[in-house]
């Protein structure tokens, strides 16, 4: 198998026949500067070798039952929006990489994420996939959307911005600067089909955001409309990577049949045109990063909280649901951590390679 440096550069190679002009390189050397700041931020950027390795890493994952997977997922890829009833939701928000895998990777990527991002003083490893395991199997039994209107009020507290912050939000996106070229005629007319009508004139600027979606284009509309600001952003979509790397043929974005499934309440505004995703960007779309946030990322409430939701997105099928039971009934007690062990020691390893490579 070729190493983390090749690995990059056959990737990023792929990425520019997908993308052609509109790849983003300045933004790869950004992705490039995160890959070397820390094995969490790695593994954030590297979904792909992700997918590559984890097989070789954790053999028995094989053999997991699969669903449609969120597949990139991690600590940071939760977040809230409003559904068609106007209520606060939070969930999942990254749908990029999903595809139909053995559902196990989903929970350990995420346990792996977490250890990644532990210091000195944070939950023990047991603890983490514990959690994780927890809310996971109650979600499988109980499905059900994590509305924030009326229940988990420490969670509705953490994500409500106050009124500076609010401002600032709005601020940000008012005074992005305008893009060396335009945005091309999917980018645009994705985001006029996305806003409502009547609404303001608008340019399309480029917006910088993520990890491993960098070097993607992306565009913002920012207008008003009916007295106040409206924002969406548009993003270039490609084949998940754990498709590439195991089903080539599925060329399929799955993005939107995720996170319009049955056990969950979507955003109405996350759409699919051809193949570029729409969403909604307010102050009310905010997710929980790590840097200053730790302590309530890895508490044992949220990793349930993080397992339950994963659980939702995999029991939209009712029998891949009561499969996973039976296989997690099979599996010797310890079998999360010490894969999620073994893939964050791998990641690990390989972020130093590359720091001391590049």
């Amino acid at each position: 198998m070729a190493g983390i440096v090749q690995s990059t550069q056959a990737y990023e190679s792929w990425l520019r026949g997908q993308l052609g002009a509109d790849l983003v390189e300045g933004d790869l050397l950004r992705k490039h500067m995160k890959m070397r700041s820390s094995s969490f931020s790695f593994l954030r950027a590297t979904y792909w070798r992700f997918s590559e390795t984890i097989l070789d890493i954790c053999p028995d994952a094989a053999a997991a039952p699969k669903v449609l997977a969120i597949g990139d997922t991690h600590l940071e890829n939760f977040g809230t929006w409003r559904d068609v009833e106007g209520r606060l939701v939070w969930g999942a928000n990254d749908f990029d990489d999903a595809a139909v895998m053995p559902y196990a990777l989903d929970l350990i990527r995420l346990t792996a994420s977490a250890l990644l991002a532990v210091t000195e003083g944070g939950p023990p490893a047991q603890t983490i996939a514990a959690s994780v395991l927890t809310g996971y199997l109650r979600a499988l039994q109980t499905p059900a959307p994590i509305i924030l209107e009326r229940d988990h009020k420490w969670l509705r507290k953490a994500l409500t911005l106050p009124d500076s912050e609010r401002r600032a939000f709005w601020d940000k996106f008012a005074g992005l600067a305008p893009g060396e070229k335009p945005a091309s005629s999917a980018y645009a007319g994705a985001l006029d089909a996305s806003l409502p009508p009547g609404h303001a004139a608008y340019f399309p600027k480029p917006r910088t955001a993520g990890t491993g979606s960098l070097g993607r284009p992306r565009f913002i509309a920012y207008t008003d409309w009916r007295g106040g600001p409206v924002l969406r952003e548009a993003k270039a979509m490609l084949q998940s990577a754990w498709s590439l790397a195991h089903a080539p043929d599925d060329r399929a974005i799955h993005a939107v049949e995720i996170a319009t499934s049955n056990m969950r309440s979507p955003d109405p505004h996350y759409r699919l045109i051809g193949s570029v995703l729409v969403r909604r960007l307010s102050p009310s779309s905010t997710k929980i990063e790590i840097d200053g946030n730790s302590d309530l990322l890895l508490s044992p409430d949220m990793l349930d909280l993080m397992g339950f939701e994963i659980g939702n997105c995999h029991a939209n099928d009712p029998a891949a649901a009561d499969a996973i039971l039976r296989d997690l009934k099979a599996r010797k007690p310890g079998w999360l951590v010490e894969d999620a062990k073994a893939a964050a020691a791998q990641i690990g390893a390989e972020q130093k390679t590359w720091s001391h490579a590049s």
